[in-house]
């Protein structure tokens, strides 16, 4: 009885320190939320002083990434809102406007009064009503350490034909499926039936012509063992939809689409493409060990129609130069044949087809033709191609490089890529380029603004990093830099403590 007394008594003594641990993790963990929501406000306090509303041509916006591109549903234009950066030692974090335009290749930075705080990876959407507006809502502030996070649940609104910012606060947020009204401001709970999407983060949402809603892929995290966690990119598809004669009523229904399918992977980025398409670029394949984890990026472009529930490649053309075409006109065959002949009946090409069409004239007259064509290109065989100069042959290709986490709006048919970032052993590279590429000729990549990510400022990881660099990491901008300096000046203290 004796020993049986004193294992109770110990196991009584593990409860009572794991209770004593578990409260004190989540005393820090308030204390730390509570010091990251001070810096927001101390942040809030700098942008209170922005009274006016102040329209800039600028250079193109900073290297950043998990920022939001729309394109403004009137004008064209689009619009660049927040985002963070990462320089190796400290995040920054940025709740600047940006608005590029398209016609005169041109920024310029828009400061307004009571904006958002600064955030990244947030959601934002544009629509028409009210001259046009840009609705951001949730996203994450980060510590300069990269060590602490605090997650948004605010709404905000921009409008643009007035270019003011306003915060919608009588709103409900679960963190499930819901809807929200734009007459009313007002959130409502979706409680679809079946069988949904698993648990996940970094999912990517678009629309079908129906007005469904397509739910692809995502990321999550599972425990394989102890203390080792494993990452699951998720390649499955879900379509949300609006069940007939059921007003408000929604159901879930896994798809399984046909076609050529993306390969497993997350930090991608979507948008709606011409036909109502959804148009997948890039993102990360990350492979992982126990002690390792390696990023396979990608820049390559998926489509996925809804009508026919089928995935599509999109496979670039090629770009069409008028020295080609001409020297195509002119070239003739030993002998002395045009190339129409010469690619229809050359060496190794497939015979020319015969093919026979009789037109009835109005009298009754049968009149038969006889075609000669060209037999159509076989998938998988090499076309005839034209003895191009050194010169055009080895003519780098314009591309975005291979990315995850960057942003993506179509405009009059045409895809803008910004952003994003790579990884290079321990090195992360936060991109600014700009790309755009023309969907209805998929021809060819053009660059709008270009980068050498080997300019990019990368500091080394220091294990003397002070509290004091809390403020200037995240401030984001450096204008708010030099003024907090001030401050601190007139107050004689710094951010520490």
């Amino acid at each position: 009885m004796g020993k049986k007394g004193k294992k109770e008594k110990k196991g009584r003594g593990a409860e009572k320190t794991a209770a004593k641990m578990e409260k004190k993790v989540s005393k820090r963990s308030r204390k730390e939320e509570e010091d990251l929501e001070a810096l927001i406000a101390h942040f809030q306090t700098l942008d209170a002083r922005k009274t006016q509303i102040v329209e800039t041509p600028c250079s193109p916006p900073s290297p950043r990434l998990n920022a939001s591109l729309s394109a403004h549903p009137e004008k064209d234009e689009l619009i660049l809102f927040g985002g963070e950066y990462f320089n190796g030692q400290k995040t920054f974090l940025y709740n600047e406007l940006y608005i590029y335009n398209i016609r005169k290749d041109s920024w310029s930075k828009v400061d307004i009064p009571n904006p958002p705080p600064r955030r990244c990876a947030h959601q934002a959407v544009v629509v028409p009503q009210g001259g046009g507006q840009l609705w951001v809502f949730g996203g994450e502030f980060a510590s300069p350490d990269g060590e602490q996070f605090y997650h948004y649940r605010d709404l905000w609104v921009l409008h643009l034909a007035t270019k003011t910012w306003e915060q919608v606060k009588d709103y409900v947020y679960y963190n499930d499926v819901y809807a929200f009204d734009l007459d009313t401001f007002t959130w409502s709970k979706l409680c679809p039936s079946g069988v949904g999407p698993s648990p996940r983060s970094g999912c990517q949402m678009s629309v079908t012509p129906q007005g469904s809603v397509v739910i692809y892929g995502g990321y999550s995290k599972q425990r394989i063992k102890k203390d080792v966690d494993k990452g699951t990119p998720h390649c499955d598809m879900f379509l949300l939809k609006s069940e007939e004669g059921r007003e408000g009523s929604w159901a879930w229904s896994r798809i399984n689409p046909s076609g050529v399918k993306p390969t497993p992977r997350s930090g991608f980025s979507v948008a709606v493409a011409p036909n109502h398409q959804t148009l997948l670029f890039g993102g990360v394949c990350d492979e992982e060990e126990e002690e390792r984890l390696e990023g396979d990026f990608f820049n390559d472009l998926y489509f996925f129609d809804a009508t026919r529930n089928r995935w599509f490649a999109g496979q670039l053309k090629g770009p069409k130069t008028e020295k080609r075409r001409r020297r195509r006109g002119r070239r003739a065959g030993p002998d002395g044949a045009g190339e129409q002949e010469q690619a229809c009946g050359g060496a190794g090409a497939p015979a020319p087809l015969e093919v026979v069409t009789e037109v009835a004239a109005e009298d009754g007259t049968v009149v038969t033709i006889k075609q000669m064509l060209c037999a159509p290109h076989v998938a998988g065989q090499p076309q005839p191609e034209d003895e191009d100069s050194p010169e055009e042959a080895s003519s780098p290709v314009v591309e975005p490089s291979p990315r995850s986490n960057a942003m993506l709006a179509v405009k009059h048919g045409v895809l803008y890529v910004y952003g994003g970032m790579f990884e290079a052993g321990d090195r992360q590279v936060t991109l600014s380029d700009l790309y755009c590429l023309d969907l209805h000729k998929m021809e060819e990549w053009k660059a709008l603004v270009e980068m050498d990510p080997e300019t990019q400022e990368w500091l080394e990881e220091t294990d003397s990093d002070e509290d004091s660099d809390q403020a200037e990491g995240a401030e984001g901008g450096e204008e708010e830099e030099e003024e907090e300096e001030e401050d601190s000046a007139e107050d004689g203290s710094s951010e520490d403590g």
